[in-house]
């Protein structure tokens, strides 16, 4: 199983590691991309301190992240599992699922997506940095679709007789899009919330419980070491751990499924 991941915006800001070594990342084929995103970045942050942060859609009392971003070859760094922050990876806690006895499932499980490095594991070791899958970056343009371009080899063929549980958010899921078989066993997990209104249930996308809710999903298939290989035996292990999913049919052959987690008030 793999479970991917969006990054958060909110991040720590200091780490005590050592400096970058962009080899040394999930995915070291890689490297190249992770070059070059590094050097447009740099140099966009090294220009113009106006450009640079409509271009990052950062405002101006986030010009900190402009410096940030350029001491990425010489900042230190700490693991991935603590530079993110925000409500998924609270829920999620990675940090204590990397202390616990889950810590290689964790590792060999878990994928980070990011406008910056393309795709990182959990213990992979990252300066505080800036980026955003949605950005236009000079010279690259899209992210999404430069690291589309990158991944779908390497990243294919990890994902290879994996079932892929997909927390990511659209900007994210844009930089990988399976394809095929691996699209077959590919589950997008999506948060519904149920309310009574009137004597009339209705649901509805709210995206903060969404980013909750992923983590917590995410952390029970981790903590609890679920076994699955197929989109019907995800569903079925996480109705035995309590909770509410629904996996309406494939829309056609060789797409990935949704699957609804809802959630009642």
């Amino acid at each position: 199983m793999l479970i991917l991941l969006p990054p958060s915006e909110g991040k720590a800001t200091a780490g005590e590691g050592p400096r970058l070594d962009t080899a040394a990342l999930t995915l070291p084929e890689l490297a190249p991309a992770r070059a070059r995103a590094v050097a447009a970045l740099t140099e966009l942050c090294g220009g113009p301190e106006d450009t640079a942060l409509e271009v990052l859609g950062l405002s101006a009392g986030q010009s900190e992240a402009l410096k940030r971003n350029l001491d990425l070859a010489t900042a230190p760094t700490l693991r991935a599992a603590d530079l993110y922050t925000g409500v998924l990876y609270d829920r999620l806690g990675l940090p204590d699922l990397l202390d616990s006895p889950n810590a290689d499932r964790t590792r060999e499980s878990v994928l980070v997506f990011s406008g910056l490095w393309g795709v990182v594991g959990p213990t992979d070791p990252l300066p505080p940095y800036r980026l955003s899958m949605g950005v236009k970056l000079p010279p690259l343009g899209g992210l999404g679709a430069f690291w589309r371009r990158a991944m779908a080899a390497p990243l294919g063929a990890l994902a290879e007789d994996r079932l892929l549980v997909d927390c990511r958010s659209a900007t994210y899921a844009a930089a990988f899009k399976p394809t095929g078989p691996t699209a077959e066993r590919t589950v997008a997990v999506r948060v519904l919330r149920e309310r009574v209104v009137d004597g009339t249930a209705r649901r509805s996308v709210v995206s903060h419980m969404a980013k909750a809710t992923r983590g917590d999903i995410a952390r029970a298939l981790l903590a609890e070491r679920v076994e699955a290989a197929t989109p019907e035996e995800l569903v079925a292990a996480l109705r035995d751990l309590g909770h509410t999913v629904e996996l309406p049919p494939a829309t056609r052959p060789g797409t990935a499924r949704v699957m609804d987690v809802v959630v009642r008030d």
